[in-house]
């Protein structure tokens, strides 16, 4: 799914604190897309080269190319900076708190480029300004169920309303195992392989239950009993059972539901009075990290079934 834009200013606003950022020029371009999650060391384009400079990207300004700037005459090092202000730049930092020249500032400005001073060195300012940007970049959806941890494997329990979504989890909760998030589950995608959820800051470490209202989990069952984020591993949707078509009860067929372009384990659970909907649950995600883990009751039962069937025919 395609996210909405990300600029220098949201990159600032956010970053600020942990990359020691501060503004020296370009205030009025604060509202520039960033539309690469990455960060370019502009080396060759300082230096006159500029066919395959990576424009789109933050520029992080480090000791090696202040001191090459330096070398150049002020008539030449001023073209540089003119050539490099016209391409698409989204901001420039310098780090190890290095202070840019009168004309890199005053070019910047007139080309409404932000310019940052940061007290990281170079290496380290790239490093955590790439992490932040891949976070920041990563594809982003929700979708409505709540989210449980249940001994490490991620489960996201959907259903319609009034199933008993909220009392499995309660019951769940009441077992040791942890909420992420209630109702309404943030996801992103992780390095482009997993599927991390979440809740919304303002819900966190609270959930409803019809006929009693909010509930405090942390307060109520421990600091144990909340996760901030987890991965997911599993999707189970509680069904009614008049409305459950075909089920494989053996398991051998393992259904799939895809999430932000991630195949997760799916799982449909027919619900009628009398059926501990934790307790299946419950299995459904062991038996989950079971199978992550190589084992397959289902492929093991048909593998013995299979010999006792050829067995029987060899003894004929």
């Amino acid at each position: 799914m395609k996210g909405k834009e990300n600029t220098v200013e949201q990159f600032y606003v956010a970053q600020a604190p942990s990359l020691g950022l501060g503004l020296m020029a370009g205030a009025q371009g604060l509202k520039r897309p960033i539309l690469e999650p990455t960060v370019n060391r502009p080396g060759l384009a300082l230096a006159g080269f500029t066919k395959y400079f990576a424009s789109k990207r933050i520029q992080a300004i480090g000791s090696a190319e202040v001191t090459y700037l330096k070398t150049l005459t002020a008539k030449v090092r001023t073209q540089r900076y003119e050539a490099l202000c016209e391409h698409p730049v989204p901001c420039f930092v310098f780090s190890r708190n290095l202070k840019p020249d009168r004309d890199f500032l005053r070019i910047a400005e007139r080309a409404n480029i932000p310019v940052f001073r940061c007290p990281l060195i170079t290496m380290q300012f790239i490093s955590r300004a790439t992490l932040a940007l891949e976070d920041t970049f990563a594809p982003r959806t929700t979708v409505h169920g709540s989210m449980v941890d249940i001994l490490g494997i991620g489960v996201i329990i959907k259903g319609e309303s009034g199933i008993g979504k909220s009392e499995c989890v309660l019951s769940l909760l009441e077992r040791g195992y942890s909420l992420v998030a209630d109702d309404v589950t943030r996801l992103r995608l992780l390095d482009g392989r997993e599927v991390m959820g979440t809740s919304a800051d303002i819900t966190r470490n609270h959930m409803e239950v019809r006929g009693i209202g909010i509930i405090d989990v942390a307060a109520m069952f421990g600091v144990k009993s909340i996760r901030t984020e987890k991965r997911v591993d599993l999707v189970v949707t509680l069904r009614e059972w008049d409305k459950v078509g075909h089920i494989d009860r053996i398991g051998l067929e393992e259904e799939k539901v895809d999430l932000l372009g991630i195949d997760i384990t799916h799982v449909t659970i027919p619900v009628r009075p009398g059926r501990d909907l934790a307790s299946l649950v419950e299995a459904a995600a062991l038996n989950t990290k079971l199978r992550q883990a190589g084992f397959n009751a289902a492929a093991e039962l048909n593998r013995r079934l299979l010999e006792r069937m050829e067995g029987q025919k060899a003894g004929q």
